[in-house]
């Protein structure tokens, strides 16, 4: 293996796949263009992700760069209970982490590979502290839409009234976006929110924004024209994406899913074109019960020819949360109609023909990866981004059907509201519509990411910044020699 003298760029993540997979396709995209890219995230997700992908601590080349992987301890033990309280777990990870951090980066400055640039995600703020007490420049990784961003700029400056106590059903009107709903507004924001902690993390993000001297949005400029235009006169903001839809790089691998996927390909190769409805609710969001029971009983009503991939994901052990069951001979009724995974290879079965529409909680990375593979979407928004990512997939990209207005709703969807969504995304004029706009807003995802495209320029445009940052700060130590790692 050659030396070459590689930028090294340090990226460290919040513990969850929503987080780390944006971050890692962002990094995979930098190393492909000649950095080394080092991916940090705690230690117990950490050895979850090894385990899952067969990661080591080595170097993996990816394109004309590296990638690695390097955890940090949280100062808590493999099965601690107290990581199901999301509260305690930020304040631990911060207090614990800082210093972790700091010990990191210096010990690779005394390994004479020093690190030129900081990017962090959301829920981690005070990693910006460490790069800004280190003289290390810093960048922000946004993984929700443009729009979103905007809610909370707004809210942090205090710009615009948003619902509170004594108006709690208020609507918002923000510059260059549709009027959201009380309930459209992401939920974290709203006063009766349970989750507090997460809206706190994500203003400190906000509070810090000076600190970083770019903000990389994982949003097209071509989605979202508007609200990016009129943002940018205000931070630093670049579009990068879709980072989901990057041209492959040859032999890239790097992977960093928490559990192994089930292969579905062969079943999926077995159905018609258009005639399979996925359903996926992403890593964290658990439904009740019975509204799996409800949308059990909708899959059984099927049309004949229209099959479904149920993602059903086992909540982690520490939540204490039971295991979904299905109706008693679900299974035997459905046949070879239905498949039930644990996981699943979500870019792979979205891009496949024989998928029709796509079931899905509306979170950002679910919404780009549907947007840019042309495929319609069932909305079933639950919390946080999803509500208003689901205004957007219905009301403005045009490639959603919408089935609940997320957890604040607190209703089950009957088993006929169900179907009626499922039918209405996969057959007759309807789905017909949605899917000649998503196939358009796939198109424009593909001219985004493209030599020359809106993203592609955007990234360049960062990565020149980042070694003129890097030539003007550190003049003597750049070179990183990948066979003394």
């Amino acid at each position: 293996m050659n030396s070459e003298p590689l930028v090294h760029v340090f990226l460290v993540s919040f513990p969850g796949q929503g987080h780390v997979n944006p971050l890692l396709r962002l990094g995979k995209r930098l190393a492909s263009k000649g950095l080394l890219v080092t991916l940090s995230t705690p230690t117990d997700f950490g050895k979850q992700m090894a385990k899952a992908n067969n990661l080591t601590d080595q170097p993996i080349p990816v394109g004309n760069g590296f990638v690695r992987f390097e955890s940090f301890e949280d100062g808590w033990d493999d099965y601690e209970p107290r990581r199901a309280d999301l509260e305690q777990y930020m304040n631990q990870l911060e207090l614990v982490g800082k210093d972790e951090i700091t010990t990191m980066i210096k010990k690779y400055a005394e390994q004479n590979r020093p690190v030129s640039c900081f990017i962090t995600n959301p829920f981690i703020p005070w990693a910006s502290d460490v790069a800004e007490s280190l003289g290390i420049p810093s960048a922000v990784l946004w993984v929700q839409s443009c729009a979103c961003f905007s809610a909370y700029y707004y809210y942090n400056q205090g710009l615009v009234p948003f619902p509170s106590e004594n108006e709690p059903e208020i609507d918002v009107q923000l510059p260059a976006m549709p009027v959201l709903k009380h309930d459209e507004v992401p939920s974290f924001l709203h006063p009766s929110t349970p989750y507090r902690c997460l809206r706190t993390a994500i203003l400190g993000q906000f509070k810090k924004l000076g600190k970083s001297f770019c903000v990389l949005v994982d949003t097209f400029e071509e989605l979202e024209p508007e609200i990016v235009e009129y943002m940018s006169k205000i931070c630093p903001i670049k579009t990068v994406g879709p980072l989901f839809k990057y041209p492959e790089i040859p032999n890239d691998t790097v992977r960093c899913d928490m559990m192994k996927a089930d292969d579905c390909t062969e079943w999926l190769d077995s159905k018609p074109a258009s005639s399979v409805i996925y359903i996926s609710f992403g890593t964290i969001v658990y439904l009740k019960q019975e509204q799996v029971d409800e949308i059990a009983q909708a899959l059984l009503s099927l049309t004949p020819g229209i099959s479904f991939l149920w993602v059903m994901k086992p909540p982690p052990k520490e939540f204490g949360l039971p295991v979904h069951i299905l109706p008693e001979g679900f299974t035997e009724k459905v046949g070879d109609n239905g498949k039930i995974v644990q996981w699943s290879p979500q870019e792979k079965v979205l891009t496949h023909p024989s998928v029709s529409c796509f079931v899905s909680h509306c979170g950002w990375n679910s919404t780009m990866e549907s947007l840019s593979c042309g495929v319609p979407i069932v909305a079933f928004p639950q919390w946080g981004d999803q509500v208003t990512n689901a205004v957007y997939l219905v009301d403005v990209f045009k490639t959603g059907v919408r089935m609940c207005r997320g957890e604040a709703e607190n209703r089950i969807i009957p088993k006929e509201e169900v179907e009626k969504c499922f039918m209405e995304a996969t057959t007759g004029p309807k789905a017909s519509e949605l899917k000649r706009n998503a196939l358009k807003w796939k198109a424009a995802a593909e001219a985004a990411v493209a030599d020359g495209g809106s993203s592609e320029s955007n990234i360049q445009a960062f990565l020149d910044e980042v070694k003129r940052r890097c030539t003007n700060t550190v003049t003597n130590h750049l070179a990183y020699d990948v066979t003394t790692n």
